[in-house]
């Protein structure tokens, strides 16, 4: 259970409920880092894992395979057993759980052979690598986001609730950040050898620092703690499902919008805007780096905002807003740095009032008893259908001459998310975590 309050921190939090803020944050970054160290990389390692002839078929299967399907679509499984392993045995056994396979998979990563070394093996050993980051993120967000929000102050579950994207978004910059001062500092062959493989070898080093920190954590479900005791029965697999059908559903449809605009805005967008308006390269990635550092300073504002004025206040106001610009934003695109600039920023406020409050909505929607299956499975699986196919689709419209119906998309999907707020979901805040 979490230790009693002690003297407050800046932000009026009390010492003992910051440790418990900076375990799940800290691991948090490192997970994300790890997960996004392979997307910034994988142009330098391709070549040597998945080489564009070989004689054998089986490789570029293989090849799409792990960059494009493994990842996104072992999250669901992840939030499903990782989740189930959390509500049973309790969340700091869960987060413990995920930071050591994701420093296990990032460590296989940089020490992947190539394919001239050991041929079909490489690529199969890659994919297993990202097998099992796909399954520590999953399970990372049903673990580590009830923590947060149970771990939380009275009326301060929306501000913990962002720290889940606050850490995402610095484990993304740092990733991208090491990245980009590896391909500076070292020679284009040196970067293709062995420069890669530096960042997952930081990546395992920063997982047990990560591990280190979390041991010191207190854990937060006491049914869990009493499940443990055999005073309380363990749950099953797909509890929250037979008892919490129209929790699972809501979460379903709260999700959609959020992570097509998510995935869209952090993500896609520098790449939409090269091949809709023929955007400068360089100057795109460095206002998404912008952008993102903008965006992680708002989640703590939104999430407090949310504490005030409550949860479905800010999901309505996020739902309307990517009704209605997504259309109008996206056609002002054009190359001139200010237009990318001023799309992604205001597309950045609205969806804070989403991704600053997930984890809390998802949370209080569940009991304890099954929470993090509860939250962690709908999510991941939705995140897994359509934020990860958000960039494929954008593409896919671009190359078939159609670029202007992927604005529209995402208001459709904003449409459903938006009913959802309006008509299913009931306010959670204040609501006392049963």
């Amino acid at each position: 259970m979490a230790t009693s309050p002690m003297a407050p921190s800046p932000l009026g939090i009390p010492k003992s409920r910051a440790r418990q803020l900076m375990a799940a944050s800290i691991g948090n970054v490192v997970e994300w880092y790890d997960w996004y160290a392979y997307t910034f990389l994988a142009i330098y390692f391709s070549a040597q894992i998945f080489p564009a002839s070989t004689g054998s078929s089986l490789v570029p299967l293989l090849s799409s395979f792990a960059v494009f399907a493994v990842g996104f679509f072992m999250r669901p499984l992840g939030g499903l057993l990782v989740g189930a392993f959390a509500d049973r045995y309790g969340r700091k056994a869960a987060m413990t759980f995920t930071i050591i396979l994701m420093g296990v998979g990032s460590l296989i990563v940089g020490l992947t052979p190539t394919y001239e070394a050991v041929g079909l093996l490489a690529p199969v050993i890659l994919t297993l690598a990202r097998l099992i980051q796909g399954l520590s993120v999953g399970g990372e967000f049903a673990a580590a986001t009830t923590f947060l929000v149970e771990s939380a102050p009275e009326g301060r579950r929306g501000l913990f609730s962002s720290f889940q994207y606050v850490s995402t978004t610095i484990g993304q910059l740092l990733a991208s950040g090491l990245a980009a001062l590896l391909a500076t500092s070292l020679a284009e062959a040196d970067m293709d050898s062995y420069g890669w493989r530096i960042p997952f070898i930081v990546g395992a080093v920063l997982s047990l620092v990560g591990l280190w920190i979390r041991k010191g954590a207190d854990e937060t479900s006491a049914v869990a703690e009493e499940i443990q005791q055999g005073k309380a029965e363990r749950p099953k697999m797909f509890e929250f499902l037979r008892h919490h059908p129209r929790s699972a559903a809501t979460i379903v449809g709260i999700t959609i919008a959020g992570t097509v605009a998510y995935y869209t805005w952090t993500s896609f967008l520098p790449t939409y805007a090269q091949i809709t308006v023929g955007f400068d390269e360089a100057d795109s990635l460095q206002i998404g780096t912008i952008s993102l550092v903008f965006f992680m300073i708002l989640q703590p504002l939104l999430g407090m905002l949310s504490d005030r004025v409550g949860r479905r206040p800010m999901l309505i106001t996020f739902g309307v807003g990517f009704l209605v610009l997504p259309v109008p934003l996206l056609s002002l695109l054009t190359d001139a740095y200010a237009s990318l600039l001023v799309v992604q920023l205001v597309g950045m406020v609205f969806l804070g009032c989403f991704t600053s409050i997930s984890a809390a909505v998802n949370s209080e929607l569940f009991p304890t008893r099954v929470r993090a299956a509860g939250a962690g499975f709908p999510y991941s699986l939705t995140v897994a259908l359509f934020g990860g196919t958000a960039p494929l689709i954008g593409t896919a419209l671009q190359q078939a001459g159609n670029p202007q119906l992927f604005p529209w998309y995402m208001s459709a999907l904003a449409l459903i998310s938006t009913l959802v707020y309006v008509f299913v979901l009931k306010e959670t805040k204040g609501r006392p975590l049963s």
